[in-house]
């Protein structure tokens, strides 16, 4: 008996012992060495010693990962991923040590394995970071056009009208930025430049943290161009032609060299052709028609070069210098006819010539100390811009007291932006951020014209900027947190006619905040806030006047005061695991001193009006955003979005102070189908539906573009065919028009076929270059901009 009772005690404390066996919880974080970027859907496994599997799991979209209820011992933690050399690194989980950070696992690229991959995604996916909202562009996107204008309706949250106008949220008041950087060009010029194969990701920052510049209301767009510092010599080449009632052409040539302690890279770029643009405007009331015909010609070249020489691991010293010669304008006529009095009709033939010279020249430092992710970066950046504006007027028809004349403007800008940052991991769970930045803006116009009813007038504009800002971030296992201020002063003048007319000098404050809940790997909740301004566009504030039209004047207010945005945003991201992910978000602004456009009777000219700008009181703007990326089968994935905006309007139209409420909704929904591993087919529609703005009540606009694309030669060349609204629906309708009763359409080129052709070449080893940049964390050693 006693033999018994002691086989059962011994039985007893050996299931005691095996229930009170401690498990541990192994974290981290996999990322790519040379881009320094996460990778979601790594393979993470725990092997024993023999190398028998115990258990695993992937990375999230971050790149972290969490592999619990491990059982005490020693085993090999073993990370994965296709393209990269497989990490090895033993662990020893004890009663002492049970929870084991591993922190950030560098993944290096394997060169054998990386030949001949291609570079672009098949598909396009979504990704939401912690500030920001990553579209990766695959090969569906960079079918549907050439430039990144012609792709940007396919993304969520933004439109392009037929003029190449970007706004973000419904909100024009966006800064673009390539790269992390300001490029100091007209936006709508800009996107045109790149080419849409160039485009590695597109960035949507609407709730920018302290770190960025605090202008734009509707935030930032910054696009992300393609790495290209390759050892040896190697580049891509891009050719398309665009035909619809006219012909369009682009291409683009990037190279590269990488030997040594040197990597050199240039890039030409040229677009060229002609773009025909109408509209149709009805007067109600006065029955006569407004008649817009215009042909828009252009001829852009862009040429980048550059070296970045790496000192040693810790110390890069880059420069280059972009040159960007643009010529054309606008050619055609603006008619006003009277059909039940043709001897009143009256057209006004216009011939635009805009030949301008944009150069800029950047310099970086780039030094990291001993511990990983602490670095400085010190920049400047110098844009220098010079523009001639040659236009001429003539008269038809029943003139009056209209005289043919020609107006000029010379046009010079300066701008300096000089930037100092610095990053510091204070330790695994902790960063902190610092910079300070100088931006230095000289402006000169000059205008002189043989219109006797109009006078010649000169009109400088200078504005310095001085910041410094502070963020600082913990991570936690499951909640993340972002603080950060920016303190700004602001000193701008201008001077009309060599007069000063107007001065401005003042300090403001500019907080953010983030906060990240990710109770798992499918699901992250965010909360964010920031304070941001809009200051008046140049255009807004220059008091020369601009005849648009025979019936349409536009002038300038120098007097304008900024407005600011208190902007708080909800974000929520749903993973499919490998199928893809579903995000929502709501937002709140509320507006200060908000700038809107005022039309008047111009009191020079009785029956025109003059469209000029004006701040008026609070106001308040809320949005609701739906978007999803998903692959229902292996042929066939989409993305699709729904978006919602409400706003309530005031302003100052004729004689009237009009408030309205307005609220417009967005769908768009893109698919691709792959028939095999080098066919695939695209198609996009998109559907806006009616809104209003205080001059007019818009009617619904959509349209739908199909494509394929084909690729050859082990993947390095493709051909992209595409033909842009199918059933030439895309056109801008009014109507209801304030003060005066009006309705009516514009409508551009928009029915067209696209044929594009891309080649990769050279190879070698890949070892891009690292060095932190303004805004983005990454800086190109290549690309268009």
């Amino acid at each position: 008996m006693k033999q018994l009772f002691l086989i059962i005690a011994l039985f007893s404390s050996a299931i005691s012992l095996a229930d009170n066996e401690p498990f541990g919880n192994i974290t981290g974080e996999v990322i790519d060495e040379e881009l320094q970027e996460p990778i979601p859907y790594a393979t993470v496994v725990i092997n024993d010693m023999e190398g028998n599997l115990i258990s695993g799991n992937t990375s999230t979209g971050d790149g972290s990962f969490v592999i619990d209820k491990v059982p005490a011992g020693k085993y090999v933690l073993q990370v994965q991923f296709i393209g990269y050399k497989t990490y090895n690194r033993e662990v020893d989980i004890n009663s002492r040590n049970s929870n084991i950070n591993i922190g950030k696992i560098y993944l290096e690229p394997d060169v054998a394995m990386l030949d001949g991959v291609t570079v672009i995604a098949e598909r396009t996916t979504i990704e939401q970071r912690v500030d920001r909202k990553v579209i990766n562009v695959g090969k569906d996107l960079t079918t549907t056009g050439a430039s990144a204008s012609d792709i940007m309706n396919n993304i969520p949250s933004v439109n392009v009208d037929q003029n190449g106008n970007i706004a973000l949220r419904g909100n024009s008041n966006v800064k673009i930025l390539v790269d992390g950087r300001p490029t100091n060009m007209d936006a709508a010029q800009l996107l045109r430049q790149i080419p849409s194969t160039s485009i590695k990701s597109i960035e949507l920052i609407t709730n920018p943290s302290a770190k960025y510049n605090p202008e734009g209301m509707s935030g930032i767009i910054n696009i992300v161009l393609h790495k290209n510092a390759n050892d040896g010599f190697n580049g891509n080449l891009n050719a398309g032609v665009t035909q619809g009632e006219n012909t369009r052409y682009n291409s683009s040539l990037d190279l590269n060299y990488r030997k040594g302690k040197f990597n050199f890279f240039g890039n030409f770029g040229a677009q060229w052709g002609d773009r025909f643009n109408f509209g149709r405007i009805y007067l109600t009331e006065d029955n006569y028609r407004q008649n817009f015909d215009l042909v828009n010609s252009r001829r852009s070249l862009l040429f980048k070069v550059g070296v970045d020489f790496y000192l040693n691991d810790r110390n890069t010293f880059s420069f280059y210098t972009n040159q960007n010669p643009y010529k054309g304008g606008p050619d055609g006529s603006l008619s006003i006819l009277y059909p039940d009095n043709p001897e009143n009709n009256l057209t006004q033939n216009l011939d635009f010539d805009y030949e301008n010279q944009n150069s800029t020249y950047n310099f970086i430092f780039d030094h990291k100390f001993n511990d990983e992710g602490h670095k400085i970066l010190l920049e400047s950046n110098y844009n220098y811009f010079d523009e001639d504006e040659n236009s001429s007027f003539t008269f038809e028809g029943n003139t009056g007291n209209l005289a043919a004349y020609r107006d000029h403007v010379k046009e010079k800008r300066e701008n300096l932006v000089v930037n100092l940052d610095y990053e510091n991991p204070l330790n695994e769970h902790s960063k902190l951020e610092m910079g300070a930045e100088a931006r230095i803006l000289n402006t000169d116009n000059a205008f002189t014209t043989t219109n006797e009813e109009m006078s010649d007038a000169t009109y400088q504009y200078n504005r310095d900027i001085y910041s410094f800002y502070t963020t600082y971030g913990q991570n936690f296992e499951k909640w993340s947190y972002q603080l950060g201020a920016r303190l700004e002063s602001f000193k701008v003048n201008a001077i009309y006619n060599k007069e000063e007319i107007f001065t401005d000098d003042y300090l403001n404050l500019y907080p953010s905040g983030f906060i990240t809940y990710t109770p798992g790997e499918k699901n992250t909740y965010q909360l964010s806030y920031s304070r941001r301004i809009d200051r008046p566009g140049f255009f807004q504030v220059t008091p020369i006047r601009d005849v648009s039209s025979p019936r349409l004047t536009v002038s300038g207010n120098p007097e304008l005061q900024p407005q600011f945005t208190n902007s708080l945003e909800f974000n929520y991201t749903r993973k499919f695991e490998e199928k893809g992910s579903f995000s929502a978000g709501v937002f709140f602004r509320n507006l200060n001193d908000e700038i809107s456009q005022v039309f008047l009777e111009d009191p020079e000219e009785p029956g025109s009006l003059l469209l000029q700008f004006a701040n008026f009181e609070d106001n308040n703007s809320y949005g609701l955003e739906l978007s999803t990326n998903y692959k229902f089968t292996k042929w066939w994935s989409t993305n699709t979005s729904f978006e919602v905006y409400s706003q309530k309007l005031k302003g100052q139209v004729g004689t009237q102070y009009l408030e309205t409420d307005n609220t417009a909704f967005t769908f768009r929904s893109s698919h691709n189908f792959k028939a095999s591993e080098r066919l695939s087919f695209q198609l996009f529609g998109f559907y806006r539906g009616e809104s209003k703005n205080l001059q007019m009540d818009m009617e619904p606009m959509y349209f739908m573009n199909a494509g394929t694309r084909y690729s050859f030669w082990d993947d390095k060349a493709s051909l992209s065919l595409n033909f842009n609204d199918i059933f030439n629906s895309q056109e801008f309708r009014f109507i209801n028009g304030r003060p005066l009763p009006q309705e009516g359409r514009f409508k551009g080129e928009s029915q067209t076929v696209y044929l594009g052709f891309s080649y990769r070449f050279g190879g070698g080893k890949n070892k891009a270059l690292q060095r932190k940049q303004r805004d983005d964390n990454q800086a190109e050693g290549g690309g268009v901009f």
